[in-house]
């Protein structure tokens, strides 16, 4: 009988601990770690849809950012705002930042987080080609002003603080941040997060919801393989190569024709370079150095300046490489690395002046077969020619006509040019 109502009590205890574990809550929780390009924005898309289908409590952004490009920004921000379930912007680990781009998106949140140890700010738009035209600037200025007053202010954040970031490029700690109400938790991991928002009431698009997040079971969300490919090929590094590769595989079809391989890898790259470029703050004078580099390597292989030509190509192309992404860009990610720049160039320089100076000389090369090839060769007059007759030349027995008078037996001609299988030979010197 004991034995019995010991095993019922177990059972119970089981069914209780099931009923529990199936209502346990989950929280999706994704991670912005770099540039903000349209490879996150997309992420952050699909991570709203795939968290709000799953019936999660809650998506967690963790963010440490530079920033980056305003137009995927005002895509994340228009997605946080439009969200049917609460999503929360989280600054984290300590170390990180939400700087440029992450400002927006971190005053967006239902719940706005930062770690101990990170900070927040220094929101002032950064022109993206490089210009600086005053009344371009202060028209970008004016729309981020009103952009992130407009978030502050749906969000009941500190809006005078939140235009300060934009026009004086302020920047916070996590606890002055909290203090001026720019924030809403300090929390020191994911987990100690949820505990902090379990029971406060968030208002979504659609409804009010009480969050039930303590203990809440944590699925991380990862980029699929075409997010990441976009984001790989955001990087400044990664476009600045892929260009170079496009330039020098199109100038190495062009001058070695029937090559296709390095045609068809150059125009894949330089499109892939260009999908890129609009991510990123490009100053076009430096495209156009780069472009005036190659031109002149070019020159280089056909008219002999005695490397002056060359020199000048070195300069520009590093002058080019420097300036391609906007040097006065506030975006410490839209860099371009000298461990990149100083080997790309030397490659670059390499590669024009001996592999395509190869192809070149080639084309310039006198034919080795066919009647061309036989122009220029000597030979042996079999006969009198006057002015016609027979020659050795090239090997064999031809008809050739004598273009310089009478040429005795045995003398050596010259063949100057064919004629319909006839040779016309001069005496040779």
């Amino acid at each position: 009988m004991k034995k019995a109502l010991f095993a019922a009590i177990i059972l119970v205890i089981g069914l209780f601990n099931a009923g529990n574990a199936q209502e346990r809550t989950k929280v999706h929780v994704m991670k912005i770690d770099g540039s903000i390009n349209p490879a996150v924005a997309s992420m952050i898309n699909s991570s709203i849809q795939t968290a709000r289908d799953e019936g999660s409590e809650m998506l967690i952004i963790q963010i440490n950012t530079p920033g980056g490009l305003l137009t995927s920004t005002r895509a994340i921000v228009s997605d946080i705002l439009e969200s049917e379930i609460p999503v929360a912007v989280f600054v984290y680990p300590s170390g990180s930042s939400a700087t440029s781009a992450g400002v927006f998106i971190t005053l967006a949140g239902h719940v706005a987080a930062m770690s101990p140890g990170t900070n927040m700010g220094a929101a002032h738009p950064v022109g993206m080609d490089g210009q600086a035209d005053t009344v371009m600037i202060e028209k970008a200025l004016s729309d981020a002003s009103a952009f992130i007053r407009t978030i502050a202010e749906h969000r009941e954040r500190n809006v005078e603080w939140a235009e300060k970031a934009v026009r004086q490029s302020l920047s916070v700690t996590e606890s002055e941040a909290l203090r001026d109400n720019i924030i809403d938790i300090i929390a020191s991991d994911i987990n100690d997060l949820l505990a902090q928002v379990d029971g406060r009431e968030i208002e979504t698009k659609r409804e009010t919801r009480t969050l039930a997040t303590e203990n809440a079971e944590i699925i991380i969300l990862e980029m699929n393989w075409q997010q990441r490919f976009l984001n790989i090929i955001s990087d400044p590094n990664i476009v600045y190569i892929l260009m170079m590769v496009g330039f020098a595989g199109i100038m190495f079809e062009i001058y070695n024709p029937g090559a296709i391989f390095p045609g068809v890898i150059g125009v894949i790259s330089l499109i892939l370079a260009f999908y890129s470029l609009h991510t990123l703050p490009v100053n076009y004078a430096g495209v156009a150095l780069i472009a005036f580099a190659i031109i002149l390597f070019l020159l280089e292989i056909k008219v002999p300046s005695y490397g002056i030509l060359t020199i000048g190509g070195i300069v520009s192309l590093l002058l080019g490489s420097i300036m391609l992404v906007d040097p006065d860009s506030a975006l410490e990610y839209a860099r371009i690395s000298w461990t990149v720049i100083i080997p790309v160039t030397f490659f670059i320089t390499a590669f024009f002046l001996f592999a395509i100076s190869l192809g070149i000389r080639a084309q310039l090369r006198k034919p080795a077969t066919g009647a061309e090839g036989i122009i220029g060769t000597f030979g042996e007059a079999l006969e009198l020619l006057d002015p016609t007759g027979e020659v050795r030349a090239f090997g064999e027995r031809w008809t050739a006509e004598s273009v310089s008078g009478k040429i005795k037996k045995g003398e050596r001609v010259k063949v100057v040019g064919v004629d319909n299988m006839k040779l016309k030979v001069e005496k040779a010197d």
